[in-house]
């Protein structure tokens, strides 16, 4: 999909700080849960690397838990490509430290019963492998679900290519399909017209949650801290972390 503007992940991008002052974000309407999720079914999170489903809707999963609804954790892949070249981080380490993480992670939202299926998609590859990802998409859904999945724009090619498969998965079994930024908010400015403002609502987070969802990124030490042995910064550092923990999350109908 070829797109007009670019949507580069660089530097330390748009601070929460100019995404508090930006009109259009103020002005997006909250919705009760029950309105972005209706009728009760199961809610499927596609997560294109370990992470994600933190970041993006850690929140909304801890308010279904609440409810005692039923969540499905769909892991693409096991974020094994996140450290090239590093020898603190191999691709073998990270294959165990990565889903490791996002477990802790789960428990300390107190998510219980979560089902997860990994399947273990190439990361940095999910374009490559974008049918076999909505066949199999296709084979978990149930009538009545709703996909939640990155969002198609979102600047990162495995979060954009995820994002294409959950909807056209979702628009083959007859589900329902809600998007969910999460490097959007790098790289867009505030006021940004090229985020679908129309299409956007808040489900609001109760205090206790966000502090539980600050609790679960820091198990993520392999993408919150630092990389000695290259140099590299963290790749999801407090200023990234700083734009996905408020009392509210985004997503896109």
């Amino acid at each position: 999909m070829s797109t007009p503007f670019p949507r580069q992940i660089e530097g330390t991008g748009t601070l929460a700080a100019a995404w508090r002052r930006s009109p259009q974000l103020s002005a997006v309407p909250t919705v009760p849960l029950d309105r972005l999720l209706p009728g009760g079914g199961r809610l499927l999170v596609i997560a294109p690397h370990p992470d994600d489903e933190v970041l993006g809707c850690g929140g909304l999963l801890q308010l279904l838990a609440a409810q005692g609804r039923a969540a499905v954790l769909v892991a693409v892949t096991d974020g094994t490509g996140s450290h090239p070249g590093s020898t603190l981080w191999p691709e073998q380490r990270l294959a165990e430290a990565r889903p490791a993480e996002t477990m802790a992670a789960l428990r300390v939202m107190d998510v219980p019963g979560l089902a997860i299926h990994r399947l273990g998609i190439p990361d940095g590859a999910i374009a490559a492998h974008e049918q076999q990802l909505q066949h199999r998409l296709e084979s978990l859904v149930q009538p009545g679900d709703t996909l939640c999945a990155t969002w198609q724009l979102d600047g990162h090619p495995d979060h954009e290519a995820t994002g294409r498969a959950a909807a056209a998965a979702a628009l083959a079994r007859g589900a329902t399909s809600i998007e969910m930024p999460v490097w959007g908010w790098h790289w867009a400015a505030p006021d940004d017209p090229r985020l679908p403002w129309q299409r956007a609502v808040r489900l609001a987070i109760p205090p206790q949650m966000v502090e539980r969802k600050r609790a679960a990124l820091a198990c993520f030490a392999s993408q919150v801290e630092p990389d000695a042995s290259t140099g590299k910064a963290a790749i999801v550092p407090p200023s990234a972390s700083a734009r996905l923990l408020n009392d509210f999350e985004v997503f896109f109908l």
